[in-house]
């Protein structure tokens, strides 16, 4: 997790920042028109960018999707204390696909994403799942208590909207993009220095990876079909279940960076 810091410390990433986020919000404005539940979400195909840029880019996707999603709220005139929320969320959006491409065992490809591939499409629809679960829940449980909006309600319809954009839109995109932004040097592992992408002492990434995955959709069908809206037990499920993803956030490794290096060695 380490890098989700020191990226700062390189212009370069800074700068990737500064671009994730004005693409997301760029996208996301027009379609703020576009209402699903009046002042908290609407249709956003943007919500595309944050998984293919965290593959691309790493941790700076992560900081530009919670970036760019406040700047969406801001000038679309939904920002209020949801968007703490939003942000937190859009974080792990961004967050979620950097940490499980090639960590995934048998579920992975093994290969770069330039979706070449079947293995990898499917490994990329995987992942856009997951993290258009982790986005779902952290945001539903966050406005779920503060009273504006059922987790019954807003968390399918988030998730619904996530999956479609990322999971349909990204495979083109990521064809079209991934080789020139890597012929550009700008994939975050050709970015950042390399004892700023060390694995951590866990042994057993694809644990993380799969705890990763399976943390969000669960919290996710617990949330809806099992504990009510506003409850206790619903406080309770989402506290445990952010726990559990920043602990496997934590201990879990970049999969991209093995998988560059595997490259230019062959």
């Amino acid at each position: 997790m380490r890098e989700l810091f020191a990226m700062w410390r390189d212009t370069r990433m800074i700068l990737l920042v500064a671009v994730v986020a004005a693409i997301y919000a760029a996208v996301l404005l027009p379609f703020k028109l576009f209402t699903v539940i009046p002042g908290i979400t609407s249709i956003r195909p943007a919500n595309v960018f944050p998984v293919i840029f965290g593959i691309m880019f790493g941790p700076a996707a992560a900081w530009g999707a919670a970036i760019g999603n406040l700047i969406g709220d801001v000038f679309g005139g939904t920002l209020g204390p949801g968007s703490a929320f939003g942000f937190l969320g859009n974080f792990f959006f961004g967050l979620v696909g950097y940490k499980l491409w090639g960590n995934l065992g048998p579920l992975s490809s093994g290969e770069e994403p330039n979706m070449r591939s079947v293995k990898q499409v499917v490994e990329y629809v995987i992942i856009a799942v997951a993290a258009s679960a982790a986005c779902a829940v952290i945001i539903a449980w966050g406005v779920d208590l503060l009273g504006l909006v059922p987790f019954t309600v807003l968390g399918p319809t988030i998730m619904i909207n996530n999956t479609l954009a990322a999971a349909v839109l990204g495979p083109p995109l990521l064809y079209l993009t991934y080789p020139r932004i890597k012929d550009m040097g700008l994939l975050y592992p050709d970015v950042m220095r390399e004892e700023d992408l060390e694995e951590t002492s866990f042994s057993q990434p694809v644990v993380a990876a799969l705890g990763m995955l399976v943390v969000s959709p669960t919290w996710l069908v617990l949330g809806i079909y099992v504990f009510s809206p506003q409850s206790t037990m619903q406080m309770a499920l989402g506290g445990v279940g952010l726990l559990l993803l920043v602990v496997f956030v934590v201990i879990g490794n970049q999969g991209l960076p093995a998988q560059l290096k595997g490259a230019n060695i062959r």
